[in-house]
């Protein structure tokens, strides 16, 4: 409740607003968030990260080096801020999760044979044009794709627990790169087709393959998978 009426204060004012003051305020609210967190100050925070999401260029969250949100303005004519429904289901699923912020390797670790374990890491890029693996101040480069990789054979060589990676489909560009056909032999790998809103102009965007890696077999054609549809 406290967060959605401060969520409804900043949607309010947004949408009172016109095109180049949304783009100021926008601003503003990102100049603001960037700025170091002071107590009790979470739940304006956790606001901001939903309208900032929201309001920015494709809904995608990126830092600089520093650690500061700079993702521009995204344009939109009427963008949902406050989704009351959503926001309150996603709370009540939320007090029964435990989340950790730590790396990757280290979270898989409580892994058992009843386990479930989807990751979406950062895509490794698919051409020289889209080459963004930093959505934070570290990097996502080969050496982490192959770490992960590593911990995933380990983690199906000792456990019976069901592992789902989603990753970019290098053959979209050179159907000779099997990079992740190498790197996840003996793994079961799904190409589906999605929506991807990557390139700056519209008219370069359309649907291209990924992939979906699973240590396990589906009893279904591949057309029947979806992937979840990422404004990146």
């Amino acid at each position: 409740a406290d967060l959605c009426e401060v969520l409804e204060k900043l949607s309010d004012k947004y949408y009172k607003l016109n095109s180049i003051q949304q783009e100021q305020f926008f601003y503003e609210v990102r100049d603001n968030f960037n700025q170091v967190p002071q107590k009790k100050s979470w739940i304006k925070r956790a606001a901001q990260v939903i309208f900032l999401n929201k309001t920015c260029y494709n809904g995608l969250f990126r830092v600089n080096k520093k650690g500061g949100f700079n993702t521009p303005f995204g344009k939109y004519l009427n963008p949902l801020i406050c989704d009351f429904e959503n926001l309150l289901s996603v709370s009540k699923i939320l007090q029964i999760a435990e989340i950790e912020t730590c790396d990757f390797v280290k979270s898989i670790r409580k892994a058992n044979d009843k386990t479930f374990i989807y990751l979406d890491p950062p895509y490794r890029p698919i051409s020289q044009t889209s080459n963004f693996t930093a959505y934070a101040k570290y990097e996502f480069g080969e050496t982490q794709q192959i770490q992960l990789a590593q911990t995933l054979k380990l983690l199906d060589k000792k456990t019976s627990a069901k592992l789902m990676l989603s990753n970019s489909d290098p053959t979209n560009n050179n159907t000779e790169d099997k990079y992740f056909e190498k790197l996840y032999c003996r793994f079961h790998i799904h190409r589906l087709l999605a929506n991807r809103a990557i390139n700056s102009k519209k008219d370069k965007r359309g649907k291209i393959t990924e992939l979906l890696i699973l240590n396990y077999d589906v009893n279904c054609d591949s057309k029947q998978l979806k992937l979840f549809p990422q404004e990146i």
